[in-house]
């Protein structure tokens, strides 16, 4: 008759609690709980201390192990949006006094590389193209905020609605690098602040685009239906741009807190679909665009049709136009709203667009609405030849200053004021 040891009963233990922690860490550690009563497992560990089940900040789960041993896992299939060989294993370690160490040795674990054993590097590629878009995009429209707010001059309604889209862009791509800032552990932890924080970056993100709606919408009133800018009302744009956002990130904040309320309240679970309570007005809101893009290009189309030009020139200056706007109403983002998946080259396509589009929109905004705005360049002038002509002035009056007088010329001065005195 066969009688079983503990160290049989030790291996057979972690064979059968590698295999089911694959399923769900809770379920194994209740089965853990069961097996952990059998008298024979007290051989596991001589001082009877163990470290529970858990998961890392990968989301990896350690099954219950006794102290003092170094446990093996697959490695994950996917850590932040790169695939990894499951083949291979991740360590970690159940210390003494059992608790496990603070972190996970992924140093065996490799990513999967696509054709030609670059795909990893498409990712690294493209984080660097959003960090660079992102610096870039916010010198430009610092530069451009000072410039619109310097030069009173060009205050026109049109101007002010360009201000308040490049201040949102500002405020959005700020909030961008302060969340990169945040650690993983952090985002486990579900912070206050860290989801205050996510709070106040949506709520920048769903009022740039609503900036975009009244920069469509002030485009569409004033040449598709030819209404006097006089009878429009600069509170009601900014009621629009910033008032209307507050509800929507409100409403989404609680659904956050009573149904999602984890990882600081960034990402999004499948199987709910609580970011549309935000999303959704956005889609919106780029869909409208899309409607104002399109009457206000036909509109241009048929006044240039009129115009004595040649047709050539005419279509030139209606795809000019087109691509002007295209930044400034948001379209940019319907040309790659849905992400292919995958590992092909439509995936590796969409990374870069997307990231190329998304970071360095600010600049293009800068640039299309302040840099060559004809207004602001002929205020930049005004003032520049002004301080010239300054400048040149207090030289000339310094000059005049610093010629020695002659002490004849000294001495009739002196003898004429005396005089005159």
């Amino acid at each position: 008759m066969y009688q079983s040891d503990g160290s049989m009963d030790a291996i057979l233990y972690q064979i059968i609690i590698r295999e089911l922690a694959d399923l769900n860490c809770t379920f194994v550690e209740g089965f853990q709980d069961t097996l952990w009563e059998h008298a024979s497992l007290t051989a596991l560990s001589a001082d009877g201390f163990f470290c529970n089940a858990t998961k890392d900040e990968i989301g990896t789960c350690w099954p219950r192990s006794s102290s003092g041993r170094i446990v093996g896992r697959p490695c994950p299939a996917d850590i932040n949006g790169v695939r990894y060989n499951t083949n291979r294993s991740a360590y970690r370690e159940c210390m003494e006094n059992g608790t496990w160490a603070q972190k996970s040795n992924y140093s065996n674990c490799e990513p999967i590389l696509g054709k030609n054993g670059v795909y990893p590097v498409h990712y690294e590629i493209a984080l660097i193209i959003n960090y660079l878009g992102h610096c870039i995009s916010v010198g430009a429209l610092l530069v451009a905020f000072i410039l619109f707010m310097c030069f009173r001059s060009i205050r026109c309604l049109r101007n002010i609605i360009h201000w308040n889209l490049i201040t949102t862009f500002i405020l959005r791509n700020v909030m961008w690098f302060l969340l990169q800032l945040i650690d993983h552990n952090i985002h486990e932890s579900n912070e206050t602040w860290c989801r205050l924080m996510t709070t106040i970056y949506n709520y920048f993100v769903v009022t740039n685009f609503f900036w975009m709606f009244v920069e469509g919408c002030y485009l569409h009133t004033v040449i598709v239906m030819t209404f006097s800018t006089d009878k429009l009302r600069k509170w009601v744009f900014l009621c629009i741009g910033w008032c209307i956002p507050c509800p929507i990130i409100i409403a989404w904040s609680m659904g956050k807190l009573y149904y999602e309320n984890e990882k600081c309240w960034f990402g999004k679970d499948p199987e709910k679909y609580i970011d549309y309570i935000f999303q959704g007005p956005v889609i919106l809101v780029l869909l409208i665009n899309f409607v104002f893009l399109f009457n206000i290009v036909r509109i241009l189309m048929t006044k240039l049709r009129a115009s004595t030009t040649s047709e050539t020139i005419q279509y030139r200056k209606a795809v000019k136009a087109t691509l002007v706007l295209l930044p400034l109403l948001g379209i940019t983002y319907m040309l790659f709203f849905v992400n292919p998946g995958g590992d092909d080259v439509s995936q590796i396509v969409f990374v870069y667009f997307n990231s190329f589009l998304q970071s360095f929109q600010g600049f293009f905004v800068s640039v299309f609405y302040c840099f060559l705005n004809g207004e602001v360049r002929s205020a930049v002038r005004k003032r520049w030849h002004r301080w010239q002509d300054n400048h040149a002035l207090r030289v000339r009056v310094a000059r005049a200053m610093s010629i020695p007088t002659s002490p004849t010329r000294v001495s009739f001065h002196s003898i004429k004021h005396t005089t005159a005195v």
